[in-house]
């Protein structure tokens, strides 16, 4: 979608209404949503917990924690960069590490929403629609138009990880938060 906005006209009995669609304001209005659900995720982590994982392959608690804490952080990376790619040595601060606190995962979640809503406001439909690409060791793993990265590789991948997330809350005896239905635990 090249064009800045896409006009939707909603026909009623009355009259006709014309709406105005970005992409930009889409994720900046998804981006507030996804961060009440992690919030609400993160808030549930037991203390003390980091290390717990529940098969031999699985990722620790600590770390996936600090992964759901951070993706929405990345939408600043595929407004503001054309790549990433993760073996690159300038690359290392791009990656998850745990940390030991809620305060902190919290904390990572805010500065996030902060400069991804500062990328997004400073940002068009236009640049959303060019190629933004994920490499390892130089090769391109995947490359899309920058809203579907954003779509894809944030958003969806935030949803899988928090599932997971929530997962692991159930496993050791933590309440799991209502994301988007009720939970055993919350009903809304």
């Amino acid at each position: 979608m090249p064009t800045e906005a896409l006009t939707v006209e909603n026909q009623t009995s009355e009259a006709t209404t014309t709406q105005s669609f970005s992409l930009r304001q889409f994720f900046l209005d998804k981006l507030d949503r996804e961060a009440v659900l992690v919030r609400k995720a993160i808030e549930r982590l037991p203390q003390g917990h980091n290390d717990f994982k529940p098969h031999d392959r699985s990722m620790s608690l600590g770390y996936l924690a600090a992964l759901v804490a951070g993706i929405l952080g990345w939408v600043t990376l595929m407004v503001e960069r054309d790549e990433l790619d993760i073996d690159d040595p300038a690359s290392e601060g791009f990656r998850t590490k745990a940390v030991s606190t809620k305060a902190e995962l919290l904390s990572i979640v805010d500065t996030g929403l902060t400069n991804a809503r500062r990328s997004l406001a400073a940002t068009n439909d236009q640049h959303l629609s060019t190629p933004w690409a994920f490499k390892m060791n130089g090769r391109i793993v995947q490359q899309q138009p920058r809203h579907i990265m954003i779509s894809d590789a944030v958003f969806s991948h935030l949803a899988h990880h928090r599932g997971q997330l929530t997962i692991y809350l159930r496993l050791t005896e933590s309440k799991v938060p209502a994301l988007y239905g009720p939970s055993a635990d919350e009903l809304y």
